[in-house]
């Protein structure tokens, strides 16, 4: 299996003005080929490839050898294939009659990574192996940076990439041939209901809380972007007032990511099946403004679920989950959730009116009564363990 394992360098200071240098020289590279593409098409109705791009780099490398000809050949290949990528999706965004979404000029505060294609090619991880208390990565036209590894690396290192986050960087290492470490059976099956009051409930009745992390720090958050609302633009007092909000923000981040990891890793050691909601967390999520023809309704009570559900991160808990039970052999199945919510997991009865309130089932035909989300969840259990049996029996 694959996976990416990500750890947080600790550059030097002429380090971390080589790693900036090397991410606004790649970027520069990736709007020059974007404005290429462009320019092309207008002016001669002429098409532009990656491969035409990728063998222009030889002579911009030649002609700028102080700046583009610093850094690894295969790294800016990899920044030409990205926007080749751009503009892939926004043909088939196109041919599939959606939103096209025209590739964009990349703003210094929308280019964050930098990748490497293979290591040992402009790379190479752990590079001075004589360090036994220390772990570098070697970057060409940036040199050995020391890398806080907080845990072993499994499988094969193919691909290294830096990224910004704030003023931190961090490298990803994405490795294939992972093994698998699967933990010993246990016979048990789960069925889980996202929520907001509750990240999790389980159809055992178990409730997972949902710690809020935005919330728990919505009030520093919003002094900080009122001071940044009134700074300068191009000031140093105002990048300041940017690097607070982006530390603040990357602060939300790691805390919802490291709960979901905690939360999946006990599901994933008790239970054998995993059943969860198939959920469009983008639709669920998407505005209810509206347009200026035709404004939404209760706009601010939408807005303000939306909030709710990303502040929750479904999302990062179910890739989370998705990873950590193929890692461990468990089994994982996504159901269709409609209706789940409103009908009797004892009867079947499905009804608008069983659900009273947020937290109280009542059936209108058998009396039945639960947990809304226990009862939820233990019909997506069910509708589970249904598709599992009719696969086996395919």
């Amino acid at each position: 299996m694959r996976r990416s394992f990500t750890f947080l360098l600790r550059p030097t200071t002429k380090q971390t003005a080589a790693l900036a240098a090397c991410l606004e020289d790649h970027r520069t590279l990736y709007n020059a080929a974007l404005e290429h593409r462009r320019t092309a098409y207008a002016k001669a109705s002429v098409s532009i490839r990656y491969g035409d791009q990728s063998a222009e780099l030889k002579h911009i490398r030649s002609d700028d050898p102080d700046g583009q000809g610093r850094w690894s050949f295969s790294s800016q290949q990899a920044t030409l294939r990205r926007l080749d990528r751009a503009f892939a999706a926004f043909f088939a965004r196109v041919k599939a009659g959606r939103t096209p979404g025209f590739p964009r000029f990349k703003g210094r505060g929308r280019f964050d990574t930098v990748e490497w294609p293979k290591d040992g090619d402009g790379c190479r991880w752990d590079s001075q192996p004589e360090h036994t208390s220390a772990t570098f990565v070697r970057l060409q036209g940036v040199g050995h940076v020391r890398v806080h590894q907080h845990r072993p690396v499994r499988g094969r290192v193919k691909t290294i990439s830096v990224k910004r986050e704030g003023d931190r960087w961090y490298v990803i290492l994405a490795c294939d041939d992972v093994p698998a470490e699967p933990l010993p059976a246990t016979g048990a099956v789960v069925g889980l209901d996202m929520g907001v009051a509750a990240l999790v409930t389980t159809s055992n009745g178990v409730h997972l809380a949902n710690p809020r992390h935005l919330a728990a720090t919505a009030d520093r958050l919003a002094d900080a972007q009122r001071d940044l609302a009134g700074g300068r633009r191009g000031s140093t007092r105002r990048h300041k007032k940017v690097a607070r909000v982006a530390a603040l923000h990357g602060k939300v981040r790691r805390q919802r990511s490291d709960y979901a990891h905690k939360a999946a890793l006990a599901l994933v050691r008790a239970y054998d099946v995993i059943v969860h909601e198939d959920l469009r967390i983008a639709n669920m999520t998407r505005s209810a403004s509206g347009t200026i023809d035709a404004p939404g309704r209760n706009v601010a009570q939408k807005s303000g679920l939306n909030r709710s559900i990303l502040d929750a991160g479904w999302g990062v808990f179910l890739r989370v989950l998705a990873y950590k039970a193929e890692s461990a052999g468990r089994e994982l199945i996504a159901v269709n959730p409609a209706g789940t919510s409103r009908t009797c997991s004892r009867c079947g009865h499905c009804a608008k009116d069983n659900r009273l309130t947020q937290a109280e089932f009542v059936c209108t035909a058998c009396g039945h009564a639960a947990h809304a989300d226990v009862n939820a969840a233990t019909n997506i259990l069910r509708a589970g363990l249904a598709l599992r049996q009719a696969a086996e029996a395919a």
